[in-house]
């Protein structure tokens, strides 16, 4: 493993800690008494605290300090005085230990009493600290001058997803997020089971992969020598536990689908789907802008949210507009009795992307999706899908070929796919034959034939009305991320290039050796009348150090300077 100058350093410091009999990653409770966010809650001058978090910043000055502890509520500042931590004469624990062996970044515990400085800061005067953790690797810590200017900040966002755990650490306002989605799991599960409805499990690996239009992942399951896929959807599972007797199911879902990946996809996401018998997409309709109101209001403590340059109102009631007006509305094209032939070439002749495998549903979704999608920025539900589109939807009650299906739109994306149910299982039969026969024409997404779930239906299903959320999206718009990766801790990624390998001349040691003895960076000509190196090999040296991303020059007013990355 090839390290970097600071790692060796921090490796020393460690070795130094042992030998001192310091363990630095002990294993005992350490008990506290409070967090940051409770002291200064109820703050209280003198009070005795135990409180520990990370060392995120100190200013030594002789023989007292003033440092940043970060716990998981936030900063607090520290006081550091000699005299007060060594109260007789050995004063190892604060010159050497303190002083030259404790590290940004490392976990420490703290015993102290509050007090407020002169300035009115609110800070824990230390009595005792203790190491729990040591950071062999230092923080990219961004950097401030004298004029309020960042330097060195930890954004390039594939770094950040990559290293969640280091994005969370030194950009905190980022676990802001994570919180919002949790509040939304949280307000939606009391919001289904105050209603009465009960929370479920339904399988990841599936036989067949059900329940929506979709490319799967494949596995293969060894014991059973049979292959496998990852669920696209858990609809048909859910649906079974109507017949099986549930008046109202819910369930929250991993769902993978093996297909592109961009701002607003991720192979695996999060879908909440619900089932309620005796219902159907009318009632739905009033549900899920009764939910997603109360939903704003709990994770957010109003109606409105920013999404961009848009504000959205989540306040119930939403509009309605069935596809067929929305699309005549936005092409002026009437898709009502349309061919597939006729759907391909007004789709074409309006330069929407298709090809020859879609069928009458996949044409209709195109010209929808590139045309009229973006125009509906607040909730909107667009009603009354072409039957071709919706293979697990009961038929329109009043109007030919279509189904009681509803989409929620919100800035241009669907957040919410909502039926009445199709509880036939002949008709339900023969949309998943045509399904099959879309499947011939080369339409990887095309549906399966479950002839277990059409077994169940033929116990009877009662009739029902399901709804399902991509919980990810939504938490987009309910935090202004305009990215999914934003709201998932840990979304997918390219495979990480390997570390490139290098090994250091005794140039390049030695100019690292002068700035790992200072504490500031040190001017560019300083270090090279230090190092006494002549032109040549300085210009190869400092090269060589600045590509491998040891050292860093920069240009501060008319000074240069070089220190350690």
């Amino acid at each position: 493993m090839q390290l970097s100058e600071q790692e060796i350093i921090r490796r020393e410091k460690l070795a130094t800690l042992q030998k001192m009999g310091i363990e630095a990653f002990p294993a005992e409770e350490y008990k506290i008494t409070e967090t940051s966010k409770t002291i200064k809650e109820n703050f209280t001058e003198g009070k005795k605290v135990t409180i520990a978090g990370r060392l995120m910043s100190r200013r030594i000055q002789g023989k007292a300090s003033f440092a940043e502890l970060q716990d998981s509520e936030g900063k607090i500042q520290v006081y550091f005085n000699r005299d007060e931590i060594c109260t007789g004469e050995d004063k190892t624990l604060y010159n050497e230990v303190y002083k030259h062996l404790l590290d940004i970044g490392d976990i420490i515990g703290i015993e102290g009493e509050l007090f407020n400085t002169q300035v009115g800061e609110m800070t824990v005067k230390v009595t005792n600290f203790k190491i729990l953790t040591k950071a062999l690797r230092p923080l990219p810590l961004p950097k401030v001058d004298a004029d309020g200017n960042v330097f060195d900040a930890f954004n390039d966002p594939e770094m950040r997803y990559r290293q969640r755990y280091v994005d969370l650490v030194v950009n905190p306002q980022v676990k802001e997020v994570f919180i919002k989605r949790t509040k939304l799991f949280n307000a939606m599960r009391t919001y289904f089971n105050d209603a009465g409805y009960f929370e479920v499990e339904t399988p990841i690996l599936q036989a067949i992969p059900g329940g929506a239009a979709a490319k799967p992942f494949i596995t293969h399951h060894n014991a059973l020598d049979i292959p496998l896929y990852l669920r696209i959807a858990n609809e048909l599972y859910l649906k079974r536990l109507i017949v099986g007797g549930f008046d109202g199911v819910y369930e929250f879902s991993k769902n993978f689908r093996n297909e592109g990946m961009d701002r607003t996809h991720n192979p695996e996401f999060t879908a909440m789907e619900i089932y309620v018998a005796y219902k159907d997409y009318n009632w739905m309709m009033d549900f899920t802008e009764k939910l997603l109101e109360f939903s704003a209001i709990q994770v957010n403590g109003t109606t409105d949210s920013t999404f961009g340059e848009h504000t959205i109102n989540w306040k119930a009631p939403y509009p309605r507009i069935s596809m067929t007006e929305a699309i005549q509305k936005f092409t002026g094209f009437d898709i009502t009795g349309k061919s597939e032939k006729e759907l391909f070439g007004f789709a074409r002749s309006i330069g929407v992307e298709v090809d020859e495998t879609m069928g009458k549903g996949k044409l209709i979704d195109e010209i929808f999706g590139e045309k009229c999608e973006g125009n509906f920025i607040q909730p909107t539900f667009i009603t009354d899908y072409p039957i071709e589109m919706s293979p697990l939807t009961k038929k329109h009650r009043s109007k030919e070929g279509l189904t009681e299906r509803f989409e929620l739109m919100v800035c241009g994306k669907e957040i919410a796919n909502a039926y009445s149910e199709l509880n036939d299982p002949i008709d339900q039969r023969e949309r998943f034959e045509a399904q099959m026969e879309l499947g011939k024409k080369g339409d990887d997404e095309a549906m399966f034939i479950d002839q277990d779930f059409l077994r169940a239906l033929e116990y009877g299903m009662p009739p029902t009305s399901g709804l399902g959320i991509g919980m990810d999206r939504l938490i987009m718009f309910l935090t202004n991320n305009p990215s999914i990766q934003e709201v998932l801790f840990f979304p997918q990624m390219k495979p990480e290039k390997a570390a490139p390998t290098f090994e250091l001349d005794e140039d390049e040691k030695l100019v690292l050796e002068i700035l790992k003895n200072q504490q500031e960076p040190m001017t560019l000509g300083l270090v090279k009348v230090k190092s006494e190196l002549s032109g040549k090999k300085w210009d190869k040296a400092t090269k060589n150090l600045t590509k491998y991303n040891l050292v860093k020059v920069e240009k501060i007013d008319d000074i240069v300077l070089m220190k350690l990355v």
